[in-house]
């Protein structure tokens, strides 16, 4: 325990906010919230000094403390959101954020933050107007769809459909397609909070279109199809494809819904990638309500988009819950500039992020990473051997699960003893992601790949 003289020479708050150097954080912090930085400091100071063991004298003034002020102030004002660099080898990584936006977005929604704009203003008439009519004439065109909307995410495009339709009644679902996305939530809770009922049918991994058709009764709401973008059943299966289905709802008089999960408005073969259903070709197979996500495969905002027939479009926007899961200004700008790009497929790899980096060759990144690689070198010294290594990538998000990008890495090996290899390799992530702009790689056998 430190002795009284020692408590007696921290300096007072008062004291250290007339201090020249605490003047000038007041001035670019605000007076508030730098003296609650004073007292917190000063409180861990007298806190430090109670656990210290008697040293003679201590000399404490205000001076020696203001670094530890400044430090506290710079870490509350700091951004929540942090540029980090990606070297997961996941594109679209959830916990990252998912697609990087084209500039083209960027620009657009920093002059829809920045401007009053015409979000629900009709310029024409003067009048209130329909934030919708910013998309609904690029997805129509794009897809081929009668009408679309739009709202927050994907999850919510499913949930606003089915509550619209089904409230208190039943949809029948293949059991092969009862799928969870990330977050745990899955499609059976995404149901039931809907207000519809589940009817599954089929099996597994086999499902007829007997097995729809036994299962409609008065009460069925829409027949509805979910695309298992995040995972694929193999082997002895079968799957009713949408035309059939479009059919049979269509015989009985019910709206056919697909929800194709990540979703493309493109061919994706072109790019080395396997084929995933684009909306136009679900929309042409009978489907008359296609959703999908915008911040995926299609390379834009957090958006979950619904396309098909006018009159059910209609219906769902007059659902009390769109209000609830509408775009901001800011989305719908970033989204529009998306969706204005598609209309020059040629460009597209080079001008959106996403198909940019699903794109590019295993050629292409080893030259990057044998650049780096001496520099990740010097900056790890004799802790461990950096090598360049061929790997494979995933696209991520739920999006073509069984493809894997072929890639390269630089695979961050720590020297050390075998037992102590793993417990080194995450203290060197641990370094990565406490760098100024954060590099976030993988483990992987003992080692710290990116």
């Amino acid at each position: 325990m430190s002795s009284p003289a020692a408590f007696a020479s921290i300096p007072s708050v008062d004291h250290v906010l007339s201090l020249p150097s605490v003047i000038e954080l007041t001035d670019i912090y605000g007076r508030p919230m730098t003296v609650e930085a004073v007292r917190v400091v000063l409180a861990e100071l007298r806190e430090s000094l109670s656990e210290a063991k008697p040293s003679g004298k201590q000399k404490l003034d205000g001076e020696t403390i203001v670094p530890r002020i400044a430090e506290c102030l710079e870490t509350w004002t700091a951004p929540p959101l942090r540029a980090v660099y990606n070297l997961t080898g996941t594109v679209l990584h959830t916990n990252l954020g998912r697609a990087l936006l084209p500039e083209e977005a960027i620009d657009a929604m920093t002059h829809a933050a920045r401007d009053a704009s015409n979000l629900e203003y009709d310029l024409t008439t003067g009048r209130r107007g329909d934030r919708d009519t910013h998309l609904d004439a690029l997805l129509c065109r794009l897809t081929g769809a009668e009408a679309a909307t739009v709202v927050n995410n994907n999850a919510a495009a499913v949930l606003l459909c089915l509550n619209t339709f089904g409230l208190r009644k039943e949809i029948p679902v293949s059991r092969g397609e009862l799928i969870e996305i990330g977050g745990s939530f899955r499609m059976p809770d995404i149901m039931s909070r809907a207000g519809c009922k589940l009817i599954e049918v089929g099996t597994t991994n086999r499902t007829h279109l007997k097995d729809f058709e036994g299962a409609i009764g008065k009460r069925t709401a829409l027949l509805m199809k979910v695309h298992t973008s995040n995972y694929a059943v193999q082997g002895f299966t079968k799957a009713v494809p949408e035309k059939e289905l479009a059919n049979l709802a269509h015989k009985h008089g019910l709206p056919f819904m697909v929800d194709l999960g990540s979703g493309t408005l493109i061919d994706l073969t072109p790019y080395g990638l396997p084929h995933e259903p684009t909306a136009q070709e679900t929309l042409a197979q009978g489907a008359d309500l296609v959703t999908f996500s915008g911040d995926k495969l299609l390379g834009g905002p957090q958006a979950g988009i619904i396309v098909g027939r006018a009159d059910l479009i209609a219906k769902i926007k007059r659902n009390p819950m769109k209000r609830a899961m509408r775009l901001d200004k800011v989305a719908i700008a970033a989204l529009a500039a998306v969706l204005q790009l598609y209309a020059d497929p040629e460009k597209l790899v080079e001008r959106v992020p996403t198909l940019r980096l699903l794109a590019r060759s295993r050629e292409s990144i080893e030259q990057s990473a044998q650049r780096l690689r001496p520099k990740v070198q010097r900056y790890l010294g004799t802790r461990a051997d950096v090598t360049l290594e061929p790997c494979n990538s995933q696209t991520g998000s739920g999006s073509l699960p069984l493809t894997r990008i072929p890639s390269a890495a630089l695979v961050i090996r720590p020297k050390a003893v075998r037992r102590q290899a793993g417990t080194a390799a995450r203290r060197i992530a641990d370094a990565f992601r406490r760098l100024p702009r954060p590099v976030i790689g993988r483990l992987q056998d003992n080692a710290f790949w990116l």
